[in-house]
């Protein structure tokens, strides 16, 4: 099953008991770069399930997040940030949101409080006014970062960007208006039974969630232009024999020699760094101890190359 084939996903679960009204169904958060997509997920799923960081551009995939309430189950589709795309990466993934916008039931498009409404902004709006089948609602995030006045300033900003079902500032740090946004995206799903058990916060395999938490780590204090150049894959996994540890084995592939140098740093210090930060956050994720290998590889231009492309677990959809 690819990425984007939400459809297949509509299916109730066995002999469902559910309150009459119940929605469900799913939305996508869109946005330039860097805006706080992946962070708001995070928050109203209440646990990671996507990466974050300062870096644009980090989402790579669509991630799907499980939201339950009593009377609704939202499927948050975090997708990368819309952007003009320099590599073939990057218009695979450009490709990947825009066959995401069709397919979902609502559309939150994230604007920041904290930074004025840009060319990247004007452009995502044009688009989602194409979206004419589906409702948008506007979500000014990181409203936690500004006064008061600020935010009335954004909201009217966003108001004047497009004709939005809603509009609802929200801060994923602080929390604020967290439940106001899940029941306005709610309200837009068609009833139905839930489409996931209720213990479930995201569909995304393990090694994948382990790749990404690991391409996290070695995200943190990198030069600019490196971020894009890395890529993970989990090799092996399996548990030691006689033994609560988890054993894993992963790569990280650069596009040069010298990007390989950065990562592993001054006698492997950075790279023990990266080790330790994303073992703290695989343990936390699996509830046991881990024993983590990394190993840097050279894959050279890799986000340009087709055949390795999809070596590193990225295909013709993502």
């Amino acid at each position: 099953m690819s990425d984007l084939d939400l459809e297949s996903l509509r299916v109730p679960l066995a002999a469902p008991s559910y309150p009459e009204g119940f929605r469900s169904g799913f939305t996508c958060f869109v946005g330039r770069p860097n805006v706080g997509k992946s962070t708001l997920m995070n928050a109203l799923v209440g646990q990671k399930v996507a990466i974050t960081s300062n870096r644009p551009q980090t989402t790579r995939r669509t991630v799907r997040g499980i939201v339950h309430r009593e009377d609704a189950q939202l499927i948050i589709v975090d997708t990368p940030g819309l952007h003009k795309p320099r590599t073939l990466l990057g218009e695979r993934l450009d490709s990947l949101v825009r066959s995401t916008l069709v397919e979902v039931d609502v559309i939150g498009f994230c604007v920041p409080a904290d930074e004025p409404i840009g060319r990247g902004d004007t452009y995502i709006a044009r688009e989602l006014a194409e979206q004419r089948e589906t409702p948008v609602v506007a979500l000014v995030t990181k409203t936690d970062a500004v006064d008061s006045d600020r935010v009335a300033e954004q909201l009217l900003a966003v108001s004047e960007l497009g004709d939005w079902s809603d509009i609802v500032p929200v801060s994923a740090a602080s929390g604020d208006r967290l439940d106001v946004a899940t029941g306005v995206l709610c309200s837009y799903l068609p009833e139905g039974p839930p489409l996931y058990p209720g213990e479930d916060l995201t569909d995304e395999p393990e090694e994948m969630l382990i790749g990404e938490l690991i391409r996290e780590a070695s995200l943190e204090g990198v030069r600019d232009e490196l971020p894009h150049s890395i890529a993970v894959v989990v090799d092996e996994m399996e548990p030691r024999e006689d033994s609560e540890l988890m054993d894993i084995y992963a790569s990280l592939y650069v596009e040069r020699p010298s990007q390989k140098a950065i990562v592993i740093g001054g006698k492997g210090a950075r790279l023990r760094q990266v080790g330790a930060r994303a073992r703290a956050q695989i343990e936390a994720l699996l509830g046991t101890r881990v024993y983590l290998d990394l190993r840097v590889r050279v894959a050279k231009d890799w986000q340009r190359d087709p055949k390795k492309l999809r070596k590193l677990g990225f295909d013709q959809q993502i």
